[in-house]
Protein backbone atom coordinates (compact mmCIF):
# COMPACT_ATOMS: atom_id res chain seq x y z
CA UNK A 1 0.00 0.00 0.00
CA UNK A 2 1.11 3.31 -0.73
CA UNK A 3 1.31 6.54 1.97
CA UNK A 4 0.35 9.39 0.52
CA UNK A 5 1.67 13.06 1.81
CA UNK A 6 0.65 15.89 0.55
CA UNK A 7 3.41 18.70 1.53
CA UNK A 8 3.45 21.03 -1.19
CA UNK A 9 1.62 23.98 1.01
CA UNK A 10 3.14 27.09 1.52
CA UNK A 11 1.95 27.06 5.41
CA UNK A 12 0.70 30.86 5.33
CA UNK A 13 -1.26 30.06 8.80
CA UNK A 14 2.61 29.39 10.61
CA UNK A 15 4.72 31.74 8.71
CA UNK A 16 7.44 32.93 8.84
CA UNK A 17 9.52 29.82 9.22
CA UNK A 18 12.57 29.12 8.20
CA UNK A 19 12.07 25.72 7.01
CA UNK A 20 8.82 23.79 5.62
CA UNK A 21 5.74 23.45 7.76
CA UNK A 22 5.98 19.67 7.66
CA UNK A 23 9.25 19.72 9.46
CA UNK A 24 7.79 21.93 12.38
CA UNK A 25 9.18 20.03 15.70
CA UNK A 26 6.26 18.57 17.63
CA UNK A 27 7.37 16.69 20.31
CA UNK A 28 10.28 14.24 20.46
CA UNK A 29 11.28 10.38 19.75
CA UNK A 30 13.94 8.31 21.19
CA UNK A 31 16.63 7.30 18.24
CA UNK A 32 18.23 4.73 21.03
CA UNK A 33 19.08 6.30 23.91
CA UNK A 34 18.69 9.93 23.12
CA UNK A 35 15.53 11.76 22.41
CA UNK A 36 15.55 13.96 19.47
CA UNK A 37 12.66 16.49 18.07
CA UNK A 38 10.34 14.87 16.22
CA UNK A 39 9.16 16.27 12.81
CA UNK A 40 4.99 16.73 12.70
CA UNK A 41 4.83 14.67 9.33
CA UNK A 42 6.64 11.90 11.31
CA UNK A 43 3.19 11.18 13.06
CA UNK A 44 1.32 10.84 9.59
CA UNK A 45 4.37 8.83 8.11
CA UNK A 46 3.96 6.49 11.25
CA UNK A 47 0.49 6.21 11.02
CA UNK A 48 0.40 5.26 7.44
CA UNK A 49 3.03 2.65 8.21
CA UNK A 50 0.75 1.08 11.21
CA UNK A 51 -2.37 1.30 8.61
CA UNK A 52 -0.22 -1.01 6.39
CA UNK A 53 1.90 1.23 3.65
CA UNK A 54 5.07 -0.43 2.71
CA UNK A 55 5.94 2.94 0.77
CA UNK A 56 5.33 6.33 0.97
CA UNK A 57 4.93 9.33 -1.26
CA UNK A 58 5.52 12.82 -0.40
CA UNK A 59 4.32 15.62 -2.83
CA UNK A 60 6.53 18.55 -2.54
CA UNK A 61 7.28 21.95 -4.23
CA UNK A 62 10.42 23.08 -5.93
CA UNK A 63 11.44 24.81 -2.62
CA UNK A 64 10.71 21.89 -0.18
CA UNK A 65 13.63 20.15 -0.53
CA UNK A 66 14.44 20.54 3.02
CA UNK A 67 12.32 17.18 3.58
CA UNK A 68 13.91 14.96 0.94
CA UNK A 69 17.09 15.74 2.95
CA UNK A 70 15.75 15.17 6.50
CA UNK A 71 13.32 11.75 5.40
CA UNK A 72 15.69 10.37 3.39
CA UNK A 73 14.96 7.02 1.11
CA UNK A 74 13.14 5.54 3.94
CA UNK A 75 10.97 5.56 6.73
CA UNK A 76 11.53 2.28 8.83
CA UNK A 77 10.03 -0.42 6.63
CA UNK A 78 9.03 1.95 3.93
CA UNK A 79 10.63 3.38 1.08
CA UNK A 80 9.77 6.50 0.02
CA UNK A 81 9.58 8.28 -3.62
CA UNK A 82 8.92 11.86 -4.00
CA UNK A 83 7.25 13.85 -6.56
CA UNK A 84 7.07 17.51 -6.81
CA UNK A 85 3.36 19.98 -7.60
CA UNK A 86 5.45 22.66 -9.70
CA UNK A 87 2.82 25.34 -8.52
CA UNK A 88 0.08 25.99 -5.93
CA UNK A 89 -3.05 24.32 -7.51
CA UNK A 90 -4.82 22.75 -4.16
CA UNK A 91 -5.71 19.45 -2.50
CA UNK A 92 -6.46 17.36 -5.45
CA UNK A 93 -4.04 18.27 -7.82
CA UNK A 94 -1.31 17.61 -4.98
CA UNK A 95 -3.24 14.11 -4.40
CA UNK A 96 -3.11 13.63 -8.09
CA UNK A 97 0.22 14.37 -8.94
CA UNK A 98 1.24 10.53 -7.15
CA UNK A 99 -0.24 8.83 -10.45
CA UNK A 100 3.29 7.74 -12.16
CA UNK A 101 4.15 6.07 -8.74
CA UNK A 102 1.46 3.60 -8.77
CA UNK A 103 0.21 0.46 -9.97
CA UNK A 104 -3.49 -0.66 -10.72
CA UNK A 105 -3.59 -3.61 -8.45
CA UNK A 106 -2.42 -1.63 -5.35
CA UNK A 107 -4.69 0.25 -2.46
CA UNK A 108 -3.50 3.78 -1.43
CA UNK A 109 -4.24 6.36 2.14
CA UNK A 110 -3.76 10.09 1.96
CA UNK A 111 -3.28 12.13 4.56
CA UNK A 112 -2.93 15.31 6.01
CA UNK A 113 0.62 15.55 7.17
CA UNK A 114 0.37 18.51 9.44
CA UNK A 115 -1.73 16.96 11.65
CA UNK A 116 -1.65 14.76 14.74
CA UNK A 117 -4.48 12.16 15.42
CA UNK A 118 -5.15 8.77 17.44
CA UNK A 119 -5.34 6.15 17.67
CA UNK A 120 -1.88 5.67 15.91
CA UNK A 121 -3.69 2.53 13.99
CA UNK A 122 -6.48 4.01 12.95
CA UNK A 123 -5.92 3.76 9.08
CA UNK A 124 -5.75 -0.32 9.69
CA UNK A 125 -9.67 -0.49 10.53
CA UNK A 126 -10.51 0.93 6.78
CA UNK A 127 -11.31 -1.50 3.77
CA UNK A 128 -9.51 -2.24 1.10
CA UNK A 129 -11.97 -2.41 -1.95
CA UNK A 130 -13.48 1.20 -1.72
CA UNK A 131 -13.22 4.43 -0.90
CA UNK A 132 -13.33 4.99 2.97
CA UNK A 133 -12.77 7.78 5.43
CA UNK A 134 -11.35 7.62 8.64
CA UNK A 135 -13.33 9.91 10.72
CA UNK A 136 -12.52 12.22 14.06
CA UNK A 137 -15.15 14.12 16.44
CA UNK A 138 -14.17 17.63 16.48
CA UNK A 139 -15.78 20.43 18.78
CA UNK A 140 -15.03 23.18 15.18
CA UNK A 141 -16.69 20.77 12.48
CA UNK A 142 -16.71 24.05 9.99
CA UNK A 143 -12.79 24.35 10.22
CA UNK A 144 -12.74 21.49 8.59
CA UNK A 145 -14.60 18.80 6.42
CA UNK A 146 -17.39 17.29 7.90
CA UNK A 147 -18.65 14.00 6.54
CA UNK A 148 -22.30 13.12 6.44
CA UNK A 149 -23.45 9.46 6.76
CA UNK A 150 -26.15 7.45 6.32
CA UNK A 151 -27.62 4.75 8.93
CA UNK A 152 -25.33 2.54 7.46
CA UNK A 153 -22.21 4.81 7.62
CA UNK A 154 -22.62 5.17 3.79
CA UNK A 155 -20.97 8.85 2.96
CA UNK A 156 -24.22 11.21 1.61
CA UNK A 157 -22.19 14.32 1.62
CA UNK A 158 -18.53 16.38 2.47
CA UNK A 159 -19.82 19.38 4.01
CA UNK A 160 -16.05 22.05 3.12
CA UNK A 161 -15.83 24.62 5.61
CA UNK A 162 -19.34 24.80 5.82
CA UNK A 163 -20.78 27.04 8.53
CA UNK A 164 -23.22 25.28 10.65
CA UNK A 165 -22.22 21.99 9.61
CA UNK A 166 -25.00 19.43 10.14
CA UNK A 167 -22.18 16.84 11.10
CA UNK A 168 -19.39 17.12 13.93
CA UNK A 169 -17.09 14.57 12.83
CA UNK A 170 -14.41 15.12 10.01
CA UNK A 171 -12.35 13.15 7.50
CA UNK A 172 -8.22 12.89 9.31
CA UNK A 173 -7.55 10.41 6.14
CA UNK A 174 -9.06 8.15 3.54
CA UNK A 175 -7.68 4.78 1.52
CA UNK A 176 -9.30 3.82 -1.48
CA UNK A 177 -7.81 1.10 -4.52
CA UNK A 178 -5.74 3.15 -7.21
CA UNK A 179 -8.31 1.96 -9.89
CA UNK A 180 -10.88 4.18 -7.82
CA UNK A 181 -8.07 6.60 -7.42
CA UNK A 182 -7.81 7.07 -11.23
CA UNK A 183 -11.93 7.27 -11.36
CA UNK A 184 -11.81 10.40 -9.15
CA UNK A 185 -8.83 11.97 -11.13
CA UNK A 186 -10.79 11.42 -14.44
CA UNK A 187 -13.45 13.09 -12.69
CA UNK A 188 -11.30 15.91 -11.57
CA UNK A 189 -9.88 16.09 -15.55
CA UNK A 190 -13.87 16.39 -16.86
CA UNK A 191 -14.69 18.93 -14.54
CA UNK A 192 -11.98 21.31 -15.45
CA UNK A 193 -9.49 20.63 -12.82
CA UNK A 194 -11.48 22.88 -11.25
CA UNK A 195 -11.75 20.99 -7.77
CA UNK A 196 -9.29 22.54 -5.07
CA UNK A 197 -10.94 20.37 -2.21
CA UNK A 198 -11.37 16.89 -2.25
CA UNK A 199 -14.74 16.76 -0.51
CA UNK A 200 -16.32 18.99 -3.65
CA UNK A 201 -14.89 16.48 -5.82
CA UNK A 202 -16.02 13.41 -3.88
CA UNK A 203 -19.44 15.37 -3.82
CA UNK A 204 -19.36 15.49 -7.67
CA UNK A 205 -18.31 11.41 -7.61
CA UNK A 206 -21.33 10.29 -5.04
CA UNK A 207 -23.26 12.20 -7.36
CA UNK A 208 -22.51 10.50 -10.39
CA UNK A 209 -23.03 7.26 -8.68
CA UNK A 210 -19.84 6.74 -6.45
CA UNK A 211 -20.09 5.27 -3.37
CA UNK A 212 -18.14 5.79 0.21
CA UNK A 213 -17.85 4.90 3.53
CA UNK A 214 -17.20 6.76 6.39
CA UNK A 215 -15.32 4.69 9.37
CA UNK A 216 -15.69 6.30 12.91
CA UNK A 217 -12.22 4.75 14.10
CA UNK A 218 -10.51 8.48 15.55
CA UNK A 219 -10.49 9.62 18.92
CA UNK A 220 -8.85 12.38 18.44
CA UNK A 221 -7.60 15.18 15.65
CA UNK A 222 -5.32 18.43 15.91
CA UNK A 223 -4.14 20.83 12.79
CA UNK A 224 -1.10 22.01 13.73
CA UNK A 225 -1.10 24.74 10.92
CA UNK A 226 -1.61 27.47 13.10
CA UNK A 227 0.22 28.20 16.29
CA UNK A 228 -3.03 27.42 18.61
CA UNK A 229 -3.10 24.40 16.59
CA UNK A 230 0.44 23.73 17.93
CA UNK A 231 -0.22 24.25 21.10
CA UNK A 232 -3.60 21.62 20.98
CA UNK A 233 -0.99 19.17 19.71
CA UNK A 234 1.62 19.39 22.67
CA UNK A 235 -1.18 18.73 24.95
CA UNK A 236 -2.48 15.99 22.61
CA UNK A 237 0.68 14.52 22.62
CA UNK A 238 1.28 14.96 26.67
CA UNK A 239 -2.57 13.24 27.10
CA UNK A 240 -1.53 10.26 24.86
CA UNK A 241 1.06 10.02 26.87
CA UNK A 242 -0.35 9.80 29.77
CA UNK A 243 -3.44 7.94 28.67
CA UNK A 244 -6.07 10.72 29.14
CA UNK A 245 -7.32 12.43 25.83
CA UNK A 246 -8.97 15.92 25.68
CA UNK A 247 -11.80 14.61 23.42
CA UNK A 248 -14.91 17.13 21.92
CA UNK A 249 -16.63 19.07 24.85
CA UNK A 250 -13.36 19.14 26.57
CA UNK A 251 -10.56 21.60 26.47
CA UNK A 252 -7.06 19.77 26.70
CA UNK A 253 -5.44 19.91 29.74
CA UNK A 254 -2.63 22.23 30.43
CA UNK A 255 0.95 20.04 29.48
CA UNK A 256 4.19 20.23 29.60
CA UNK A 257 6.46 22.45 27.04
CA UNK A 258 8.55 19.36 26.20
CA UNK A 259 6.12 16.07 25.36
CA UNK A 260 7.47 12.83 25.19
CA UNK A 261 6.57 10.33 22.74
CA UNK A 262 6.20 7.04 23.90
CA UNK A 263 5.55 3.46 22.10
CA UNK A 264 2.45 3.52 20.05
CA UNK A 265 2.00 7.36 20.81
CA UNK A 266 4.26 9.38 18.66
CA UNK A 267 7.00 8.66 16.29
CA UNK A 268 9.55 7.26 18.47
CA UNK A 269 9.04 3.53 16.81
CA UNK A 270 10.34 4.09 13.71
CA UNK A 271 13.51 5.03 12.38
CA UNK A 272 13.77 7.73 9.03
CA UNK A 273 16.37 5.88 6.69
CA UNK A 274 19.33 8.14 7.56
Amino acid sequence: MWGILPAAGRGSRIQPLAFSKELLPVGSRMEGVTERPCAVSEYLAERMVLGGADKLCFVISNGKSDIMTYFGGQYGPAQIAYVVQPRPAGLCDAIFRAEPVLSAEETLAVGLPDTVWFPPDALAGLPDDRLSFLLFPVDRPELFDAVVLDAEDRVREIQVKQTNASSSWIWGAFKMPVPVFMQLRSLWQERGFRDEYVGHLVNAYLAAGGEAVGIKAGRAYVDVGTVEGYRAAINLLADAATGQFAGPGRSPRASRARTHSRRGGGASTLDRGD
